[in-house]
């Protein structure tokens, strides 16, 4: 589930989405990673239970992410998270918090890879607090040839 949060959240910080898209778009993206983290368990048709439960975790978390930020949340986050993956040098933690909400973050960029000669990934820690609950992500991202990044 760690791997549906980090999609989730990683996204999130850099889509830019408005709420109710950014509600559907975590929702969404929750969904598929959970469904794909489900799938790494089991067999026949545990595997396929793993897979339902894997996908509806992934859709609720998701899609609370998305439903509870706000636009300067988003945009905090975003603004954090580029610049922590572009410029921070490896385990340095950057931190966002939103005075208005009470919301806030941090993003640890790890390991830094070039899987592909130009390509340039960058494993990550994140966490998010909402409302006192805390989630955790860890996953990798990878700079696309505009400069975006891209959640592998």
């Amino acid at each position: 589930m760690k791997t549906a949060t980090a999609a989730v959240l990683v996204t999130l910080s850099l889509a830019g989405c408005t709420g109710g898209e950014n509600q559907q778009a975590g929702t969404v993206l929750g969904a598929i990673v959970g469904g794909l983290a489900g799938a790494q368990f089991g067999r026949g048709t545990g595997q396929l239970a793993a897979v339902g439960v894997g996908t509806l975790l992934g859709a609720a978390i998701g899609g609370e992410m998305g439903r509870s930020m706000d636009a300067v949340d988003r945009r905090l986050m975003s603004q954090t998270t580029e610049q922590a993956l572009n410029e921070v040098p490896r385990n340095t933690t950057s931190t966002w918090r939103n005075p208005d909400t009470g919301h806030y973050g941090t993003i640890t960029p790890l390991n830094t890879t070039e899987p592909r000669a130009g390509t340039y990934c960058r494993e990550y820690q994140q966490t998010v607090t909402i409302g006192g609950q805390t989630q955790d992500a860890y996953g990798t991202a990878c700079r696309q040839p505009d400069g975006t990044w891209k959640v592998q």
